[in-house]
């Protein structure tokens, strides 16, 4: 069995702990017993609790930069909201903590808030505006569409799906087998609405 290094085993520990209680629910001591490890290691590495709590937020948000690639790969507006779809289902599938340190951030901001998470929602918002807005050009999406607006409520239609998973499991199928059909429902209702 392969010996897991001090520092990745800290970040381990970290993730589920700050998922579990945030930031200011958990001690320094906590950290490094849990991670079999002793208090200092944590300074060695991170410098403090704080330190290893933003590389762990810096970890979880790395993902959002891969917007930018999905961008260059993908030049139709409609096609572009499909994989963004996709990517938002992949990202959170992969990252199960990550809905929490999103929505602990956003509610409950920590000093690392505006260095670290704002700066990352901020380009996904900002690309999927320019999507929508070129789908306007293209005549693909109404006029009176606000790009922002549109944005915010496309990516807060997909991550209430992983939001509510607790609440809404005796409502609808939760499975990964499912993610292709709720990305075509999701793009459907987004791009052509509810209406008859």
């Amino acid at each position: 069995m392969e010996k897991i290094d001090g520092r990745t085993k800290l970040l381990e520990v970290g993730t589920r702990l700050f998922a579990e209680r945030g930031l200011n629910g958990v001690s320094i001591r906590e950290l490094a017993q849990e991670a079999q490890t002793s208090i200092s290691m944590i300074s060695y590495y991170f410098g403090s609790k704080e330190g290893l709590y933003a590389e762990v937020l810096r970890q979880q948000f790395a993902s959002f930069k891969e917007i930018h690639q999905i961008r260059e790969q993908v030049e139709d507006p409609v096609a572009m909201i499909e994989e963004y779809l996709r990517w938002t289902f992949r990202r959170h599938r992969n990252n199960p903590h990550l809905l929490r340190f999103y929505t602990s951030e956003l509610t409950n901001p920590t000093p690392f808030f505006e260095p670290i998470v704002m700066p990352v929602i901020d380009e996904v918002i900002v690309a999927m505006a320019e999507v929508i807005e070129e789908g306007k050009k293209r005549k693909q999406f109404r006029e009176d569409i606000q790009p922002t607006n549109a944005a915010l409520a496309l990516a807060g239609m997909v991550n209430y799906f992983f939001l509510s998973l607790l609440a809404t499991e005796n409502l609808i199928n939760h499975s990964p087998e499912q993610d292709d059909q709720l990305v075509h429902q999701y793009l459907s209702i987004f791009t052509k609405g509810v209406a008859a």
